[in-house]
């Protein structure tokens, strides 16, 4: 019986220890004690969207249906972090899609937001990544993106104005070329 290799030892709860006696604390302290291990398993958690792929998460789940009219999720949560500062940024994104003889599952569509916002990002990568995986995946006759953000490096730091909210958008196909379907798709992301 051949034995086990041993798990690679994980570089980050000595880089946090590190990081805490720059910034002038004690690593042994109680509070702090097991602090390295506890970062470094949530910046695994906040990260793991690098370790999926957004064509493998709708794959299985789309269906070949006649359906030509608008297909809208809304209001779907996310958390992210900023690539630029590594603080959290969070909100809802409201994904719609104009399908061409395909379907996707609905839970699919919060399952590709993850892969997304679980990577270091801004939140315009965000949204056109999330449209165009859904537009590869579905190859549809449009796809609309709308993400509503807070992003705590402008709260906390820098400016420090808090309760701002970013809005940004990506309109793909008839989307992007037909003014009725982009303004109704934005009207129905309005409402409440």
């Amino acid at each position: 019986m051949a034995t086990p290799k041993p798990k690679p030892r994980d570089p980050i709860p000595e880089l946090v220890e590190t990081l805490l006696v720059e910034l002038g604390e004690d690593p042994d302290r109680q509070g702090l004690k097991a602090t390295p291990g506890r970062v470094s398993r949530a910046l695994r958690e906040l990260t793991s969207g690098y370790g999926m792929k957004p064509e493998d998460v709708i794959a299985d789940a789309v269906f070949d249906q006649d359906y030509e009219e608008m297909v809208l999720v809304k209001d779907i949560p996310f958390y992210s972090l900023c690539e630029h500062h590594m603080l959290p940024f969070f909100g809802h994104v409201h994904v719609g899609y104009l399908p061409k003889g395909k379907v996707v599952g609905l839970s699919k569509i919060p399952r590709l937001v993850e892969v997304f916002s679980h990577r270091l990002q801004i939140q315009e990568q965000l949204t056109r990544e999330i449209a165009e995986a859904l537009n590869a995946g579905l190859a549809p006759h449009g796809v609309g993106v709308v993400i509503e953000a807070r992003h705590l490096c402008m709260e906390m730091r820098g400016v420090e104005t808090p309760g701002g909210r970013m809005i940004t958008s990506c309109m793909l196909g008839t989307f992007r070329r037909d003014p009725r379907t982009r303004a109704e798709f934005l009207d129905l992301v309005r409402r409440s």
